[in-house]
């Protein structure tokens, strides 16, 4: 430790004052900018902002001109003897003058992101401007101006530029600690420099993290009592309790045991359609039915557009009938006694007159192609028929979230692409929440822009689609998400890793995981190339083919010639197009794995 703490104390002295002078300068400077519309505005910013974008020795040059013996302040000041230049006045106003940009920019940031519609009520009851700055500004923005504080008192407490231009480096009386670090360097003193940078880095880091540590605890308080403020105890336990904010979207957090099964599962969801994709036995449709009120989870919440459905510790489980859930099942459950026009009418809202009945009967059944077809029962009509009555019915009582649980596994594959098509053009004109089922991984991708991808259970992958299927997190979601060919890998370098099942290195592109397992490649991203020396490119032999309508699949043996059929290394998938052209080549034949394309796993 130095003999001379006054690095320490004069540091101090001079942030805690800049942060003082800047706390009410930037604040006040914040909320006149937020309301001024004047001209010159954006030459007013700049001018607020400049010490953060120039070079502090500019900043402290130009300061040294305002306040030096010849600048204006200078003349001023000379008559009462006092002077700013080589005093510890002038290593604050320096301080002060570098951290305003930050105090400034985060208080205009906080306040801007107030509703105004608070601020124009505020009007409306007769509260002056100073009151409502007062009384609801200036507690709203607190949070981000007490960050805003924090950042002005790190960047005061880390000046040095500006600082020795305006104040010098004299011991005792201006030498802050970013100065003793550099004149400590510069005599070659390390234990000295050492012990002032860990100072300046452990009062600046203590600073902030105590500030994020109040902010995450009152964050979490506000949260607690709003969850309390926000629920209205009903007169009938039979009716939706509701949070009153403008939530929306669904939010599981949900845990289902059961003798041979365990879901537990959180996710949430907006209003573009959700695809549940994972094998039998994943959980997909148990948590359909959970959302429903069909199955009743052990413990958790369910929460739509506001409205808990379901929640364990309250003791809410809503029944089916009030949750304004639409379900379309696999089997579609239409009721066998009753027409077209009746099962589609029977999800209408209660007390509509006949009239209006059949009017939205008939704009169903014209939504859906089923014109002509309202007096027909549900067993004289086609699968694809019967699907997409079932569709129009789960529509028809205006659901807040649709459940699609394998819609087009009972259809042929021509009925199923014209239903798909028909299906993305009724979800784009859907404004609530879509959940769909399916174990077609081409099909979720087609019709959700997100998957979920679950495995016994459990979340195994949640994003968007592009991500999943170009960057899948295990094994496990490449598998399903269709990848065919797997090796165990492990590292060799940052750009490179041994694939260990089919004998080669690689180079990768994408950055390797640290618990990395495998690496992968999709079948149809294999390339046969005339080009020998192009990275990641090897001999192969054909084992054997197999064939259909459209493509055809090789199994490849890297490096030497297969023993048996069950002897290869990798899968291609080429158009048969492309098989006509190669399949005469003699062996052994070039196979590219891009870089790009490999796929590496935890």
């Amino acid at each position: 430790m130095p003999q001379d703490l006054s690095p320490l104390w004069i540091s101090l002295k001079t942030s805690f004052l800049a942060t003082f002078i800047t706390f009410f300068l930037g604040i006040g400077a914040a909320y006149w900018m937020l309301g001024y519309r004047g001209k010159g505005k954006s030459i007013i910013e700049g001018i607020f902002v400049a010490p953060l974008i120039l070079p502090p020795t500019v900043v402290g040059f130009l300061l040294l001109l305002f306040f030096g013996k010849n600048g204006p302040v200078g003349k001023l000041m000379e008559p009462f003897n006092i002077t700013i230049v080589f005093t510890w006045y002038g290593a604050a106003i320096a301080a002060t003058v570098v951290s305003f940009p930050l105090m400034y920019k985060t208080a205009l940031g906080a306040f801007e992101q107030i509703d105004a519609n608070l601020l124009r009520v505020a009007r409306t009851l007769g509260a002056k401007e100073l009151t409502i700055f007062w009384r609801v500004s200036l507690p709203l923005a607190f949070p981000g101006i007490l960050a805003g504080a924090t950042l002005a008192f790190a960047r005061a407490l880390g000046e040095f530029g500006a600082t020795l231009m305006l104040a010098g480096n004299i011991p005792g009386q201006t030498q802050n600690i970013p100065m003793a670090i550099y004149f400590a360097v510069e005599a070659g003193d390390m234990k000295e420099a050492w012990f002032w940078a860990i100072a300046i880095v452990a009062i600046s880091l203590s600073g902030i993290i105590l500030t994020n540590i109040w902010q995450e605890r009152k964050h979490n308080y506000r949260s607690i009592n709003k969850e309390k403020d926000k629920q209205i105890k009903p007169e009938n336990q039979s009716c939706s309790l509701l949070y009153q904010s403008s939530a929306s979207g669904l939010f599981i957090d949900i845990e289902k045991k059961l003798a041979s099964f365990h879901l537990q599962i959180a996710f949430n969801t907006d209003n573009q359609p959700l695809g549940l994709l994972g094998g039998s036995g994943a959980g997909k449709s148990m948590i359909l039915r959970c959302i429903a009120g069909i199955e009743t989870p052990t413990q958790g919440k369910i929460i739509l557009n506001g409205r808990v459905l379901f929640d364990s510790e309250k003791g809410i489980n809503l029944p089916s009938r009030n949750r304004q859930i639409g379900f379309l099942f696999q089997n579609y459950a239409l009721f066998p006694h009753l027409t077209v026009a009746q099962n589609i009418a029977f999800g209408l809202p209660k007390g509509l007159s006949n009239g209006n009945i059949k009017l939205e009967v008939e704009k169903q059944l014209i939504a859906m192609e089923l014109q002509g077809l309202g007096d027909r029962y549900p067993h004289q009509l086609s699968g694809g028929q019967q699907q997409r009555v079932a569709l129009a019915r789960a529509l028809s009582s205006q659901p807040e979230a649709l459940l699609l649980d394998e819609p087009f596994s009972a259809l042929d594959t021509h009925l199923r692409s014209q239903l798909e098509q028909q299906m993305t053009e009724t979800l784009a004109d859907y404004s609530g929440v879509t959940l769909f089922v399916t174990h077609n991984m081409e099909e979720a991708y087609r019709l959700c822009p997100n998957l979920l991808v679950l495995e016994h259970g459990k979340e195994a992958h949640h994003g968007s689609k592009y991500e999943i299927f170009q960057h899948p997190a295990t094994m496990n979601v490449a598998k399903i998400t269709g990848c065919k060919n797997f090796s165990r890998a492990v590292w060799m370098s940052s750009q490179q890793v041994e694939a260990i099942d089919w004998n080669c290195t690689l180079e990768v592109v994408e950055s390797i995981p640290n618990k990395l397992s495998h690496i992968g490649i999709r079948a149809h991203q294999l390339v046969f190339t005339n080009d020998p020396n192009q990275e990641n490119t090897f001999l192969c032999w054909l084992v054997r083919t197999s064939e259909t309508p459209h493509r055809m699949t090789l199994f490849l043996k890297l490096h030497s010639p297969a023993e048996n059929v069950h002897d290869y290394h990798l899968q291609a998938e080429v158009y048969k197009e492309k098989w006509v052209t190669i399949k005469e080549l003699p062996f052994p034949w070039y196979v590219h794995l891009d870089p790009v394309r490999l796929m590496l796993m935890e």
